[in-house]
C-alpha cells in the first residue's frame, strides 16, 4: 500500500493526476448513466445507447491511462508506439462495449456479474497493451503480485460497477456503480504501476516512429472532450424527449380528450389535496355534480358531431368563467363535477349553483341554429356529507339523481334518507338483472269469475319476485326498473313461457290472462313469439288473452294496430287494461278490435259510494254493450260490489271476493277439482263452482 501511495505521490505529476481524474469520474458518471440507459430500453434504440456507453466507457478507460501515463515521471520514457496506441483504443471499446452487452441482456442472472468482470477484465488488457505501447531507455519490468492483485481489484470493482446498476436495493446505488467504475480503472493503474521498474542501457537513445507524450495529451484532451460532450448532448436530448414524453402521457392520464378538462383522475387527487389542507373547522367545501338535460335528444338530433361540440362548449363555458379557487373535470357523458372554494355561509352555494345553472345554458351556436341545454344539479358539503373525495362524488352524484327525477334544471343538497331511497332502487336493477337467471320469479293466478253464476272463467297471471334477501318484491316497485333498463322484454318473455306450459297442463280449459307491456307491442318479433310458444306449450289460443293498456299503443299507434291484428290472427284473445286511465279511450275502442274491456280498480272501489265513479263504471258498461265486448272489473272485494257490477250489466269480474292471488301449486289443485265436479252429473255445474271458489278464498 505504502508502494502504491508512494508511486502516486511521488512519481506522478499532480496537474495530470488530476486531469485523469477529471476525465475519469465524468466519464464514469456519463457511463453508468447511459447503462442504466440500456437497461431500460428495448430494440434497435438499445443497442444505439449500448454502442454510445461502450465507446464513452472506452474511451474514459484509454484517456485516463494514458493521460496518467503522461503524468509518470520518467526520463526513460521516449514516447509511444502509434499501432499499440491505437489497438489498446480498439481492445478499450471493444472489451468495455461487450461487457456492458453481456450485462444487459438480462434482468436478474449472474450474466450481469459476469459482463462486469468482463468490463474490468478489459481494462486490464488496455493497460497492459499500453505499457507495451510506451517505449523507454531501457528495460521494463513489472512485479507479478502488483499485477495480479491490480487485475483482480479491477475485475471486482467492474462486477460491482454493473450489479450495482442492475440491482439497486436503495436509490443511491448509482453512486456506487460510479464509484465502483473508478476505482476499477483507478486501482488497476495506480497498483500495477507501482511495480512497474526501468532499468536504463541508454540515456541519449532515439528510436523512430514514436508520438511524443505532447501529441498524445493533445489527441487524448481531444478525443475525450468531443465524445463526452457528443454523449451530454445526446443524454439530454433523450432525456428532455423523455419528460416531454412523460408530461404529455400525465396530461393525457389526468384529462378529458374531447374537452380538455380534467379527468375523474385528476379530480381525485385535487379532492384529496384540497381536503387534506383544510385548517379551519368552520369551512365547508362544495362538490356539486351537474348533469345536462335534453343531451340525448341534441345527440339524435344534431349526431354524435353536434352533441360533441356541445359538450366543448359547455366545458369552454364553465371553464372561462369559474372564479379563482374553484375546479371543474369532467367524469363521462355529460357528467361534470365542480368543486367549490372553501366557504363558510350558504349564501355562496345557492350563488354557485346559479351561476353554473347560467353558464350551462349559455346558447351554442350550430349550423345557424342556437342550442341550449339545462342542467340538473346536486351537491354535497364537506364535512356534513363525507369526509373523503369519494364519499363526496357519491353523495353529489345521488343528489344530481334525484335533482333529475324531480324535474330538470333544478339544483338540489344531498339528503340521506331521500337518495337513500335512489340508493335502493339502483341496488333493486342490479339485483333484478340476476333475478332470472336465479330463478327468483314465480307466477301468481288470480281468479276472474262470471258475475251471474260466479264460475270460474278465467286467471290473470301476476309475476312475483322472490328476493333472496328482501323477500317479496311487489310489481309496482320492480316492474318499472325493468321497463327502464330494458329487462322487460326478457322477463315478459319468461312469463308468457311459463304461464303457457302451466295452463297447457290444466285438466280443464280455464283461460289466462298476461299482460303485455309496451316495448313487447312493440317489437316486430313479438307476434312470432306468441305463435312458437303456443305451438311448443300446446296451448290453444283461444285460452290465452294478453292484456295491453292505452299508453302500450298510443306511442305508435298504427305499429301498435298491425301487432294486434297479426295476434289476434293466431286466435289470441286482445283485453284493454286499465280502461280510463289513458288518454283517448273512445278512440282507442274505435280503432283496435278488442275481445273484452277491463274498468280499472280505481273506479270499482268507490262504487256505491262516489257518484262519479257510479257513473264512469256505468258508461263504460254501456259503450261496451253497444260494442258487442265483454267488461270485466278489477278490485271487486265486497258483495255490494258484485251485486251493482251486475244490476249495471257487467259480464266479469276479478278481486279479492274470490280470493288472493295463488302460486301455481294452488291454482293446479283448484282447477283439478274444477274438472273433477264438471264429471259430477248428479250435481250442479253452478253450485260445484261456488263452493270450489268459496274454499279457495
Amino acid at each position: 500500500m505504502l508502494t502504491v501511495l508512494s508511486c502516486i505521490a511521488f512519481e506522478h505529476d499532480p496537474l495530470f493526476v488530476f486531469l485523469a481524474v477529471v476525465i475519469l469520474t465524468v466519464g464514469a458518471v456519463l457511463t453508468m448513466r447511459l447503462y442504466a440507459r440500456v437497461r431500460r430500453t428495448n430494440g434497435s434504440l438499445k443497442y444505439m445507447w449500448l454502442l454510445l456507453s461502450g465507446l464513452i466507457a472506452g474511451g474514459t478507460i484509454w484517456s485516463t491511462h494514458f493521460v496518467a501515463m503522461i503524468a509518470y515521471e520518467s526520463p526513460f520514457i521516449l514516447g509511444y508506439d502509434l499501432g499499440l496506441t491505437v489497438i489498446s483504443l480498439i481492445v478499450a471499446v471493444s472489451g468495455a462495449t461487450a461487457g456492458l452487452l453481456i450485462s444487459s441482456v438480462t434482468r436478474s442472472s449472474i450474466l450481469i456479474e459476469v459482463g462486469g468482470l468482463v468490463f474490468g477484465a478489459s481494462i486490464a488488457v488496455m493497460h497492459f497493451i499500453g505499457i507495451e505501447a510506451m517505449k523507454v531507455s531501457g528495460i521494463l519490468t513489472v512485479s507479478m503480485p502488483y499485477v495480479f492483485a491490480s487485475v483482480v481489484l479491477a475485475c471486482v470493482f467492474g462486477m460491482l460497477a454493473t450489479n450495482r446498476v442492475a440491482r439497486p436495493v436503495t436509490r443511491y446505488c448509482k453512486y456506487g456503480a460510479v464509484l465502483s467504475f473508478i476505482l476499477a480503472v483507478a486501482s488497476l493503474h495506480f497498483i500495477a504501476m507501482a511495480g512497474v521498474d526501468v532499468m536504463p542501457l541508454r540515456l541519449d537513445g532515439s528510436i523512430n516512429d514514436l508520438v511524443s507524450n505532447r501529441l498524445v495529451g493533445i489527441a487524448i484532451v481531444f478525443t475525450m472532450s468531443v465524445l463526452m460532450l457528443s454523449a451530454m448532448i445526446t443524454y439530454s436530448i433523450d432525456s428532455a424527449n423523455a419528460q416531454d414524453a412523460d408530461n404529455k402521457l400525465h396530461h393525457v392520464a389526468h384529462h378529458d380528450p374531447m374537452t380538455g378538462l380534467p379527468n375523474r383522475r385528476a379530480l381525485d387527487r385535487y379532492l384529496d389535496a384540497r381536503l387534506s389542507s383544510i385548517t379551519n373547522d368552520n369551512a365547508r367545501i362544495v362538490v356539486m355534480n351537474c348533469n345536462l338535460t335534453r343531451f340525448k335528444e341534441v345527440n339524435e338530433v344534431l349526431g354524435y358531431s353536434g352533441g360533441d361540440a356541445l359538450l366543448r362548449h359547455v366545458a369552454k363555458c364553465l371553464s372561462e368563467h369559474l372564479e379563482q379557487g374553484e375546479f371543474i373535470a369532467r367524469l363521462s357523458g355529460d357528467e361534470f363535477v365542480i368543486v367549490g372554494r372553501p366557504v363558510y355561509n350558504r349564501g355562496y352555494i345557492l350563488e354557485f349553483c346559479k351561476r353554473v345553472q347560467k353558464l350551462v345554458s349559455q346558447p351554442m351556436s350550430w349550423r345557424g341554429k342556437d342550442i341550449r341545454v339545462g342542467c340538473s344539479v346536486g351537491y354535497a358539503l364537506y364535512p356534513d356529507h363525507g369526509s373523503g373525495g369519494v364519499e363526496l362524488l357519491d353523495a353529489a352524484e345521488r343528489a344530481m339523481r334525484r335533482a333529475k327525477v324531480e324535474g330538470g334544471n333544478a339544483a338540489l343538497c344531498y339528503d340521506e334518507d331521500k337518495d337513500q331511497q335512489i340508493r335502493d332502487r339502483s341496488a333493486l336493477a342490479m339485483d333484478l338483472r340476476n333475478a332470472l337467471k336465479n330463478d327468483e320469479f314465480e307466477l301468481y293466478y288470480q281468479l276472474q269469475n262470471d258475475v251471474g253464476t260466479r264460475a270460474v272463467t278465467g286467471t290473470e297471471v301476476l309475476l312475483r319476485w322472490n328476493h333472496p334477501k328482501r323477500g317479496k318484491v311487489p310489481p309496482s316497485q320492480f316492474i318499472p326498473i325493468a321497463e327502464e333498463n330494458g329487462l322487460i322484454l326478457e322477463i315478459g318473455a319468461w312469463v308468457l313461457r311459463t304461464a303457457c306450459h302451466e295452463a297447457a297442463g290444466w285438466s280443464a280449459p280455464v283461460k289466462i290472462a298476461v299482460n303485455i307491456a309496451q316495448v313487447q307491442l312493440s317489437d316486430s318479433k313479438f307476434p312470432g313469439f306468441v305463435e312458437r310458444t303456443l305451438k311448443r306449450s300446446g296451448l290453444d289460443p283461444a285460452r290465452l288473452e294478453l292484456e295491453i293498456t292505452e299508453t302500450g299503443i298510443i306511442a305508435d299507434t298504427t305499429h301498435a294496430l298491425q301487432i294486434i291484428h297479426q295476434l289476434k290472427r293466431l286466435g289470441v284473445r286482445i283485453v284493454m287494461d286499465d280502461y280510463g286511465t289513458g288518454y283517448s279511450s273512445l278512440a282507442t275502442l274505435q280503432a283496435f278490435p278488442f275481445d273484452k274491456i277491463k274498468i280499472d280498480r280505481e273506479f270499482v272501489k268507490d262504487l256505491g259510494r262516489n257518484r262519479q265513479s257510479d257513473a264512469i263504471v256505468k258508461a263504460t258498461i254501456i259503450l261496451a254493450e253497444s260494442l258487442d265486448i265483454p267488461v270485466l272489473a278489477e278490485g271487486v272485494e265486497t258483495e255490494e260490489h258484485l251485486r251493482l257490477l251486475a244490476e249495471q250489466g257487467c259480464n266479469e269480474v276479478q278481486g279479492f271476493l274470490f280470493g288472493q292471488p295463488m302460486p301455481a301449486s294452488d291454482i293446479r289443485f283448484l282447477v283439478s277439482g274444477l274438472a273433477a265436479e264438471r264429471l259430477e252429473d248428479n250435481i250442479p255445474r253452478e253450485a260445484g263452482k261456488i263452493s270450489l271458489v268459496s274454499q279457495v278464498a
